[in-house]
């Protein structure tokens, strides 16, 4: 998700940042159109779910973990090189 923001929204996050993205997307996915499961587990008069938004807060910047990131050596290092999409490992410059 760090590299797909930075790809598609120019957004330099950190790890962080990209996990919270992350969770409101499967939050936004299970919600689908209507959220009518929400008004069913929470019994509160006069609110209803249906067209719930979801929101996040981007709390970090890329910046603390370019080395690490952005690094080959280190992706490499930690096995994760093939975790990062072909179209977005353009990303991992630093050698």
């Amino acid at each position: 998700m760090v590299y797909e923001l930075l790809d598609s929204e120019g957004l330099y996050v950190g790890a962080t940042s990209a996990l919270n993205v992350v969770a409101a997307v499967e939050l936004a996915t299970k919600l689908g159109r209507g959220a009518y499961w929400l008004d069913t587990l929470f019994d509160i008069p006069d609110v209803h779910f249906t067209g719930s938004k979801v929101a996040t807060v981007l709390c970090d910047g890329a910046y603390r973990y370019q080395s690490r990131l952005f690094s080959k050596q280190w992706l490499k290092a930690k096995d994760l090189e093939d975790a990062i999409p072909g179209h977005l490992k353009k990303y991992a410059v630093l050698d």
